[in-house]
């Protein structure tokens, strides 16, 4: 059993976290704000800083919301990089910059440490079911070291490549799942406003070609009127940020994806930055005019 530090106990770093202790681990934490109660009664280790963690852990993971808050937790004063002395593992499981990212990579290996960016899809549903998608970028010897670990919280774990390609895995992953959402928010829009039960639209689609996870979750919380997060469109405006910023560099044109960025922009500027990223087919449905189901 190791002994593991994990910075960032938010939406989906909590249940990540209770899933290493179950599996007998030791747990040093740090959280912005307290660390949750449920976890320190299950026997994790709260820390005052990043530092700390580092110092007692021989794995660091980080799960936070932007690059700059990885930067501050490694880098800045009483971060991570204090506490670390050589052959322990930093592994960011965060959504960030795949350039910082190789920046990072080079800053802890300059320390004598290894760099893993391993970036998860599944939100808040595969975060606590244990069944998250880890996409990891780093050096093969790190990763099978941290591979049993990744198990206690994902199903779907692949190493892609070097540093910095986790990270541009999901950022692929987040243009998919954001041209997914708006087009299932379009057909139940179009199905609805047609006349017909967009429950029943959805459930007879999930039995076709049309089929995917994001029908399955997404439409029925748009059927459902739910839109408490499990994935914030806050967040996932910053993948998109990210998936633009990096088109530009590439001289890439990624049409589709700048419209769903608008899409989240346009629910942002309406007070929707907290919702449920599927609440994008709630500027769809200002623009039609019409709500899924009222008819």
């Amino acid at each position: 059993m190791a002994n593991i530090g994990f910075i960032g106990l938010g939406i989906m770093g909590r249940p990540m976290a209770g899933h290493l202790i179950a599996g007998g681990h030791k747990l040093y934490v740090h959280n912005r704000s307290a660390p949750p109660q449920d976890l320190l009664e299950k026997g994790a280790i709260a820390c005052g800083n990043g530092a700390d963690v580092a110092r007692q852990a021989e794995i660091i993971i980080t799960m936070l919301p932007d690059t700059p808050d990885v930067a501050g937790v490694l880098f800045g004063e009483g971060g991570v990089a204090e506490g670390l002395e050589k052959g322990k593992i930093v592994v960011d499981m965060s959504s960030i910059s795949p350039i910082a990212t190789k920046e990072f990579a080079q800053r802890v290996n300059a320390l004598g440490c290894d760099y893993l960016d391993a970036p998860v899809s599944g939100g808040d549903v595969g975060a606590r079911a244990a069944t998250l998608t880890i996409m990891v970028g780093g050096p093969e010897a790190a990763f099978a070291r941290v591979k049993p670990i990744f198990e206690l919280m994902g199903k779907n774990i692949t190493l892609v490549g070097g540093n910095g390609d986790g990270q541009t895995t999901k950022v692929a992953n987040q243009i998919i799942v954001a041209l997914t959402i708006e087009a299932v928010g379009e057909a139940l829009l179009f199905a609805s406003k047609a006349g017909a039960d967009p429950a029943r639209v959805r459930q007879a689609l999930m039995g076709g070609f049309a089929n995917s996870r994001i029908l399955e979750v997404h439409g029925e919380r748009m059927v459902k009127r739910n839109f408490e997060p499990g994935f914030r469109i806050a967040l996932h405006q910053k993948d998109l940020n990210l998936a633009l910023q990096g088109a530009r560099s590439l001289g890439v044109s990624l049409p589709n994806t700048a419209t769903c960025q608008e899409l989240f922009n346009a629910a942002t500027a309406a007070g929707g930055g907290a919702w449920d990223h599927s609440g994008m087919v709630r500027v769809l449905e200002k623009l039609a005019n019409y709500e899924i189901g009222q008819g």
